[in-house]
């Protein structure tokens, strides 16, 4: 049996561009059918009176650690970042997602119907990144947009306080470059053995580390590198250019400055946080108006929380904040929704109002880039999963 939802009445706001009033978007079996102004309801369709609201594709956080750093849970809940050692490219920040952190709930009440959780930036090379949505399942595997999508790697200080407090390397810049180069040397030599073992039939031992380092390489993860100073940022181009690493900049503080060589080389940045304090210092230049400068250099950009340093449910409000610095208004919007999920890679799923993306709608009560809107309803896959003032996780009528 069909199941169909109709949001109508509401200004529908794509995430591609377009912005209409009194349209209507029609999901079915928890994709999107069709959006516009003449869309036809089909007989026996939820509906749901969007009139005086906004009508937005779900927000998406393209670098967030939520379910992994768990909020108000101490201890127990940090399980982002695994620094026994420099290279730990073979864990998975999948398996360390609890959702039931209280910050889902949070994401929700802010609009946000998918995330990137990725690894911390204590290593050189911390792992793997997962995209989900932040509800629907009884675990995170019911939520998975994509298992593995990117490499992290880290550059500057997070990585030289974790190992020059042990005293062992990388303790400088110039040794955590080092311990990339040589991690990516060794899964080129990895990958050539183990193709020859293959064309051969023998016998090959796996090492999960390699193997997704040899996706790296190919291309298959992209290379998510935490990085904030310019001169750190240089290091990233030169390595990937190295390895023909699929670059994306993670933080870009001062991206601004090598800005025209990151659009010609089509780098794209995940900014900020825009509204954390300057906790050390490459971030002593930390602006929005940063973000404004890498935009009309024609750098493709996203937003990110980069929860919970910045709570989850303030995505929106970081937004407002960079369209005040000088952000493009379209821009903004973009860096939540159509942009963020191209960057991140699944853009096929989510990410805007178009027919065949997933049934992942968000009602505010108005202009999202207003402070005051608020979010009065979330359905992520065509069924309601948050309402405001009511429970998250209700279920269709």
């Amino acid at each position: 049996m069909t199941d169909a939802v109709a949001i109508v009445g509401g200004r529908v706001v794509t995430g591609l561009g377009e912005e209409f009033d009194g349209g209507a978007v029609l999901l079915v079996d928890g994709r999107i059918e069709a959006v516009g102004a003449d869309v036809v309801v089909p007989a026996g369709a939820r509906v749901i009176d969007a009139a005086g609201c906004w009508v937005l594709p779900g927000l998406i956080d393209p670098h967030s650690h939520i379910g992994a750093h768990e909020e108000a849970n101490g201890p127990a809940g940090f399980d982002g970042s695994e620094v026994s050692s420099p290279v730990t490219a073979g864990v998975r920040a999948v398996d360390a997602i609890n959702i039931e952190d209280i910050a889902f709930r949070d994401a929700l009440a802010g609009g946000i119907t998918a995330v990137v959780v990725k690894p911390g930036s204590g290593n050189p090379i911390g792992g793997q990144s997962v995209a989900i949505k932040t509800a629907g399942g009884r675990s995170v595997d019911e939520q998975v947009i994509r298992a593995a999508l990117g490499m992290k790697s880290a550059l500057g200080e997070n990585p030289k306080q974790a190992y020059g407090e042990r005293k062992q390397l990388p303790s400088t810049r110039l040794g955590i470059a080092l311990v990339i180069r040589q991690a990516l040397m060794d899964a080129r030599d990895y990958g050539a053995r183990r193709d020859k073992a293959r064309a051969e039939g023998a016998p090959f031992a796996v090492n999960l580390g390699m193997q997704a380092l040899t996706e790296a390489l190919d291309g298959t993860l992209t290379w998510e590198q935490h990085a904030h100073r310019h001169d750190d940022i240089a290091t990233a181009l030169r390595i990937a250019e190295e390895f023909g690493l699929r670059l994306v900049l993670n933080h870009g503080t001062e991206a601004h400055k090598l800005a025209d060589v990151l659009a010609a080389r089509d780098v794209p940045v995940i900014f900020g946080p825009i509204l954390s304090s300057r906790s050390k210092v490459e971030v002593r230049e930390a602006d929005p108006a940063n973000l404004a400068a890498l935009a009309a250099a024609g750098v493709r950009v996203a937003l990110t929380t980069d929860h919970p340093v910045v709570p989850i449910g303030l995505l929106a409000m970081q937004a407002a904040v960079a369209v005040r610095a000088g952000l493009p208004r379209q821009t903004a919007l973009a860096a939540m929704t159509s942009t963020a999920a191209s960057i991140a890679g699944i853009d096929d799923r989510v990410g805007a109002l178009e027919p065949g993306r997933d049934g992942d709608v968000v009602l505010w009560s108005g202009d999202p880039l207003d402070v005051a809107s608020t979010v009065r309803e979330v359905l992520i896959d065509g069924r309601t999963v948050y309402v405001s003032g009511g429970a998250s996780q209700k279920e269709n009528a």
